[in-house]
């Protein structure tokens, strides 16, 4: 049997940072406010980049760090909810920018679950045995679909982007995975497109931004991230002894304490790095875990749990031996 594995992360975010205090001029709150629910201090946003921008100088990083050529690279994947455009695709955008000839490209929309996601769809390509080696990313601006005059919104969301490089390997790898959907509930949707033409006169509206039932998602991520987590454990023998780090989508601080509480576990056994970068959707899990290798947290072997959850509503859980 093949097995995949990460072989390397990356990480991108843009250099202007934008703090609490800086929001408490536009909109009507304050660091108190915000860190105290949230969590979230700092967040890092574009001034001009695009996310597909994102994306190629995290491809680079992995390539030039490998010693990848890039017309080795089979497959890339894009997990975001804010692409440079409808079509192309930023995976195509990446493909043509890092010279990965030989590669077939295309995006997914699945949220804050989007990398989850898409490691899991890479891993099966590479599990064929047709497939040697993946790109998978999850970039995010979110502030072009922001609204910057809601403070119940505003405050939560950055920009950037993370990604990795998957190969075979002998040992390890994606373990198990855990991923769910469920359509029937719309807590936190984005951009609302109405049909609108020539024969077809929409009286309603549509809308540009993200908009969020911030409790109603704080019970749904409280409730499944611990099954998710434990339906994992449940799928390989193992306990959250066995694990080393759990890495959470970065929603919220007051989130993941709750998850630590409902797993029965310390709060240092998760990363947390929401206080930083807020809310980046997609590029969350990726962004802690290039910061992660980094800092050498992550060492062979070392087994480690990335969970996800966001709109759609979709969320999902994966076991990887490093």
């Amino acid at each position: 049997m093949i097995n995949t594995g990460i072989t390397a992360v990356e990480g991108y975010v843009p250099e202007k940072v934008v703090t609490n205090d800086d929001l408490s001029r536009i909109v009507d709150t304050s660091d108190e406010w915000i860190t105290s629910r949230t969590g979230i201090k700092r967040r890092h946003l574009s001034t001009g980049e695009n996310t597909s921008q994102f994306c190629i100088n995290i491809g680079k990083k992995l390539l030039e760090k490998t010693g990848t050529a890039a017309e080795d690279i089979d497959i890339i994947i894009v997990a975001t909810i804010t692409p440079d455009y409808a079509t192309p695709s930023v995976s195509c955008q990446v493909q043509t920018a890092l010279g990965c000839v030989n590669a077939f490209a295309f995006d997914i929309s699945a949220a804050c679950s989007g990398f989850v996601y898409s490691l899991g769809i890479a891993d099966k390509f590479i599990k064929s045995g047709q497939y040697k080696k993946a790109l998978v990313f999850g970039a995010e601006t979110l502030s072009k679909i922001t609204d910057w005059t809601d403070r119940n919104t505003c405050v939560l969301f950055g920009d950037g982007g993370g990604g990795a490089l998957l190969e075979p390997v002998e040992k390890g790898g994606i373990i198990a995975e855990d991923l769910h959907a469920r359509g029937d509930d719309v807590s936190l949707t984005g951009r609302h497109h109405v049909v609108e033409n020539m024969v077809c006169k929409n009286v309603e509206k549509g809308h540009p931004y993200l908009i969020m039932d911030g409790r109603a998602i704080f019970n749904f991520a409280t409730r499944v991230v611990p099954q998710s987590v434990n339906d994992i454990l449940e799928k390989t023998g193992l306990t959250l002894e066995d694990i080393k780090y759990i890495v959470p989508h970065q929603a919220n601080s007051r989130i993941i304490d709750i998850v630590a509480r409902r797993l029965k576990t310390d709060i240092d056994k998760f990363y947390i790095n929401v206080e930083e970068y807020g809310n980046t959707s997609a590029a969350s899990i990726p962004i802690a875990l290039s910061e992660m290798s980094a800092k050498g947290l992550l060492e062979k072997g070392d087994r480690i749990i990335i969970t996800g959850f966001g709109a759609g509503l979709t969320w999902g859980s994966m076991l990887i031996e490093w």
